[in-house]
Order: structure tokens, then sequence, then C-alpha cells
């Protein structure tokens, strides 16, 4: 069983980074999709991937967050 290798703990958190990793690759062809079909230009590009960005951003910010509140 895995429960004899690895915690719950570490599987989920590991888990999580490969799907969230996953995703993010997904969303970014999704974007990029979007953004070349509307013809919209350079600003539809920085608008839709800004976006994106910052989701992105805040997920890794979080983990630092967590990480530094455990370590205190």
């Amino acid at each position: 069983m895995i429960t004899d290798y690895i915690s719950i703990e570490q599987f989920e958190e590991y888990s999580l980074m490969i799907g969230f990793t996953v995703l993010i690759g997904l969303m970014f062809f999704i974007v990029f999709d979007l953004a070349h079909k509307s013809k919209g230009g350079k600003w539809a590009y920085i608008a839709l991937f800004g976006g994106l960005c910052l989701g992105v951003f805040g997920f890794i910010a979080k983990e630092f967050i967590k990480l530094t509140l455990e370590a205190a």
C-alpha cells in the first residue's frame, strides 16, 4: 500500500503540485488560443496572461506564507 512508502500528507502535497503544474500548462494553452483567436493584438495577450500570472503568483505566495508561518 502507498502508506508504507509515503505519508498521506506528503502524497497530497505532491499530488497538488503535480496537478497544479498540469493545470497551469493547460490554462496557458487555453489562454494563448483565446488570445490568438480574438485577434486583439498585444494588449489582449498582456491582459490575459497578466491575469493568469497573477493567479499563479497568488498560489506560489500562499506556499511561501505557509512555510514562513510553519517556521515561526
